[in-house]
């Protein structure tokens, strides 16, 4: 199996099975750092506009550097460079498809949309570092690299995104357990009643 280097390299000269080589081993860590980093919006731009830099920057890839530390990097470039354009018109919610959900598959949509809406509440110095961190699965001195910063500042960005998060979900109200039967739903309602009224 081609190394990184050895399939850029070809990427550089023209070869379109390098780049698909590069493609697949990379597709899903990409996909996953774009999804968490920059939220489901223009996720597949960003996806395609990463590949279409590598292959236009290809030439000038340097060697001495991990495929990957770069790619990460024009990858959180594109996400910062979303995040400074304006937000898109609004959508009415009531107009959007949704899939049918299969059984089961509520409490994991669930728990994707809250785990993306606390990344989103953080800084995006913290954001980068738990998603390269903890979702792509890069050490710490990878993540430092990506993002040319010290080895300490993101073990201290770690600490203060965990703390964040830690209190965000914390100050979150209790979930309320809604009765599912109608006599449960009469004895509820009885319960909230003031008295005197029936």
């Amino acid at each position: 199996m081609a190394s990184d280097a050895e399939l850029i390299a070809a990427v550089a000269t023209g070869d379109g099975h390098a780049l698909d080589g590069l493609y697949r081993r990379y597709e899903r860590p990409l996909y996953q750092f774009l999804f968490r980093h920059g939220g489901a919006r223009d996720v597949e731009d960003r996806f395609q506009e990463t590949w279409l830099r590598v292959v236009a920057a290809a030439r000038r890839f340097d060697p001495a550097r991990r495929f990957s530390t770069w790619l990460f990097q024009i990858a959180l470039n594109l996400c910062r460079d979303a995040r400074r354009r304006p937000p898109p018109d609004p959508v009415d919610p009531l107009t959007i498809e949704r899939p049918a959900l299969g059984a089961g598959s509520a409490p994991a949509t669930e728990n994707a949309l809250d785990a993306e809406r606390l990344l989103a509440a953080l800084p995006e110095a913290q954001r980068s570092v738990l998603v390269l961190r903890y979702y792509c699965d890069y050490t710490e001195a990878e993540v430092a690299e990506i993002l040319d910063c010290p080895i300490g500042t993101v073990k201290s960005r770690t600490h203060h995104a965990l703390a964040r998060l830690t209190e965000l979900v914390r100050a979150e109200p209790a979930a309320v357990v809604v009765p599912r039967g109608a006599a449960e739903a009469d004895q509820a309602r009885a319960k909230v009643r003031p008295e005197g009224r029936s």
